[in-house]
């Protein structure tokens, strides 16, 4: 799910801070591009990190952090969450001149405001070992006027389908590879009296999710990194296809859980249960791998027996293609003991740690995928990092005005697309004007 992208300072901000500075106070920064790190023992120092993670997160990601220490004894890793509260945490810290050696961050655009404000040092170092584990779209996203500065060390698959398998198995229904399958599988569950689709759409980005794995599916990737960065206007032909595309699933009202008025009150954790309660309200839901935890908190619903999950559909013979999250690794300071750091995380030792205890999907093509702990967590990790076309969500690298705020800009606008799926140049209008007050064109 997308975390918030600006946050007020808050008594929590304040603490965080409190703890980072404790936790890295007197830490020295060598900013020499010629430091590099040396083997095991030879590494001495401190590194503080901050991210978002807590909780069961923060526990799998100390564990990675126990199987650097084993190898670097003698560096010191301090951690620190800051929650959802990160970006204003962080900022808070560079301008104080306290940063972080590092800092694990939910966005790409928030790594690109840092470097505009010169606060990050380049990685460069470790492309050698990056380029041997990750596909090069990951590097691509990471890279800024061609140096590189970041790594992706955890991701989400937004390219997924979750569906009950009771539903399907009662429908004859096979989980469908193409779009014609997906549109015709849709018609025989309706027919054996369970709608087809759950929509999420009180929460707008589930709607931007829907939109942008059929944009990529339709248009070529490049036009969706124009499109991503408003080179390309939202009144470009190559949206009204997608849109057209998505009005066949919005636009089949009798096939939707609750109708059209239904699915703009329903939140994103409910159109996952009302898929899997008992009975179903509809077979099927549109979202990311992140579903899996949805599933089994909020139902009794066993992983195969219950619920499984398709890669979303091949649209006119497309190439496999994920939409996704991440999160990305950042530096701060650049010495021997950060560097070897950086190294080990883009390591397949360092995701195999996380991958064996769940909740995690590796964008390191060279993760041994039999360590997720369970056939559907691996099958859409390996979807994942064996993508041969890879974009970040479009939304969460917009401007928050347009792609990410309640109410406003892309998500208000597909969720009035959602009310009248017939109005698409009336939809890419909106988009267009929209998208260029948020970008400031």
């Amino acid at each position: 799910m997308k975390r918030p992208k600006y946050l007020l300072l808050s008594i929590t901000v304040v603490a965080a801070i409190a703890a980072f500075a404790v936790g890295c106070g007197g830490s020295s920064d060598s900013s020499s591009s010629s430091t590099s790190p040396a083997a095991g023992g030879n590494v001495s120092g401190n590194v503080s990190v901050m991210a978002v993670w807590s909780g069961a997160e923060q526990k799998a990601f100390q564990e990675v952090i126990d199987g650097f220490t084993s190898q670097y004894p003698n560096v010191t890793v301090d951690y620190t969450s800051a929650g959802d509260q990160l970006p204003t945490v962080l900022s808070t810290a560079v301008q104080g001149g306290n940063p972080p050696s590092v800092a694990v961050l939910p966005q790409p655009g928030l790594m690109q405001d840092f470097v505009k404000k010169g606060a990050l040092k380049p990685i460069d170092y470790a492309k050698d070992t990056i380029s041997q584990n990750y596909a090069s779209d990951w590097m691509d996203l990471a890279t800024v006027n061609g140096k590189l500065y970041g790594l992706f060390f955890k991701a989400a698959n937004k390219s997924t389908v979750w569906y009950n398998v009771k539903a399907f198995d009662d429908a004859g229904v096979q989980p469908p590879k193409t779009w014609p399958d997906l549109l015709q599988a849709a018609k025989t569950l309706k027919a054996s009296g369970v709608k087809a689709y759950s929509v999420g759409g009180a929460d707008g980005w589930t709607l931007t999710d829907l939109f942008e794995n059929i944009y990529l599916r339709t248009a070529d990737p490049d036009k969706y990194d124009q499109l991503s960065t408003h080179q390309l206007p939202w009144t470009d032909p190559s949206v009204t296809t997608a849109l057209q595309d998505m009005a066949q699933i919005f636009g089949d009202t009798g096939n939707i859980a609750g109708g059209t008025s239904g699915a703009l009150q329903t939140d994103f954790p409910t159109s996952v249960s009302q898929v899997f309660s008992n009975p179903p309200k509809a077979a099927m839901v549109f979202e990311g791998d992140f579903v899996q935890g949805v599933i089994t908190s909020s139902t009794s619903a066993k992983a195969n027996t219950d619920f499984n999950q398709f890669a979303f559909p091949s649209i006119d013979n497309s190439a496999p293609s994920v939409v996704g999250g991440g999160d990305i690794v950042v530096t701060f300071k650049d010495d021997p003991a950060t560097r070897a750091f950086v190294q080990y995380l883009a390591t397949p030792q360092a995701g195999e740690i996380w991958a064996k205890l769940g909740g995690y999907a590796s964008p390191n093509k060279n993760v041994n995928p039999d360590l997720y702990p369970d056939e559907i967590s691996k099958a859409t990790a390996t979807a994942l990092a064996d993508a041969q076309t890879f974009r970040f969500d479009m939304s969460d690298l917009a401007p928050a005005a347009f792609g990410g705020t309640v109410g406003q800009g892309e998500w208000k606008i597909m969720q009035d697309f959602l009310k009248n799926p017939s109005d698409v140049k009336g939809t890419q209008q909106a988009l267009e004007s929209a998208a260029a007050k948020a970008f400031g064109k």
